[in-house]
């Protein structure tokens, strides 16, 4: 694989994206260039395949740098969260709708190492949902966002469709869950109490989570969605349905059965270590998802981790 593009390169999932393309490469071929965009990185890169570009994706000419001398593949992971993005509408809508279709758009006569159209792999959300989720969501469920995060995040979706239709990529959305075990404080995000019980627990510490034991998420690790992502970039485009957009399988689980299986495999006294502090808009965010029913993504071959102890283990990078 000749080259691959990263943006939100320095995210959470956007460095093991990049670890793992690095030691495996995309579809059974190495790769030889691998471009990061991100608004900054920590260090330089340690692999001389490895190309950095700080920026924002919002920058045109920064964008055009990044696909130079063609691109195969591009993974578009960054974004304003929604909280940021309902505090800041206009960067919301700078990188979240209009940098997505400016990236699409850029591609247009850019070609991949073997003459093919690039493929473009969009990371949407399951906040296009919205609040009010129905007993059960399928993939027949209509989109309600209630955020503007997740309204631009849908149209995201559409855009990569026509952008497909049009014959610029192929392309494809993966509506992704929370993703554990997100290192660190997780930079005000609302969600972060849930990679956050990984880490404590593991480490001894005493937690507050602000939702009830009983509450239900939906919960992928980040190897399992890394998985995913390069699934959609290397699957068949004759496959695709016609939204070329899917649900990421998941887990579905109450944080008191993730508490004792990371119990069992740290130490039973880690449960008392939890103390749950529920906060109504909290458990209504993040605690209170139906059953999800993803035959047709898990038909093309998209995965959730399959049980509780193999989700720990990658969610921690096992």
């Amino acid at each position: 694989m000749d080259h691959i593009v990263i943006t939100g390169a320095q995210g959470f999932v956007g460095q093991a994206l990049a670890r793992r393309l690095l030691a495996h490469g995309l579809d059974g071929r190495p790769v030889q260039r691998l471009t990061l965009m991100d608004v900054g990185f920590a260090a330089p890169p340690a692999d001389p395949r490895v190309r950095q570009l700080p920026g924002s994706i919002a920058d045109a000419a920064l964008r055009r740098q990044a696909y130079e001398g063609g691109v195969d593949a591009v993974f578009h992971l960054a974004s304003i969260p929604g909280g940021a993005a309902e505090r800041n509408y206009a960067l919301g809508r700078s990188i979240n709708l209009d940098a997505t279709l400016g990236l699409l758009e850029d591609l247009r006569g850019v070609h991949a190492a073997e003459g093919g159209l690039p493929r473009f792999v969009f990371a949407s959300t399951v906040a296009v949902y919205g609040e009010h989720l129905p007993p059960v969501v399928d993939e027949q469920t209509l989109p309600n966002p209630g955020l503007s995060y997740g309204a631009h995040k849908l149209a995201g979706e559409y855009l990569v469709a026509d952008a497909s239709r049009l014959g610029w990529v192929q392309g494809c959305s993966l509506r992704l869950p929370g993703v554990v075990a997100r290192p660190g404080d997780g930079a005000g995000l609302i969600s972060a109490f849930m990679s956050q019980l990984f880490w404590r627990l593991a480490a001894g510490e005493p937690i507050t989570v602000p939702v009830s034991a009983r509450g239900v998420a939906w919960w992928i690790s980040v190897g399992a969605c890394v998985d995913n992502l390069l699934h959609a970039a290397c699957v068949d485009p004759g496959r695709l349905n016609p939204r070329r957009s899917y649900q990421m399988p998941v887990l579905r689980l109450t944080m008191d059965a993730v508490v004792q299986g990371l119990a069992r495999r740290f130490g039973a006294d880690r449960a008392a270590l939890v103390r749950y502090a529920p906060d109504p808009k909290v458990e209504r965010l993040f605690a209170a998802y139906p059953p999800l029913h993803t035959p047709e993504a898990e038909a093309l071959g998209l995965r959730h981790d399959g049980d509780l102890d193999t989700l720990i283990t990658r969610a921690m990078g096992g």
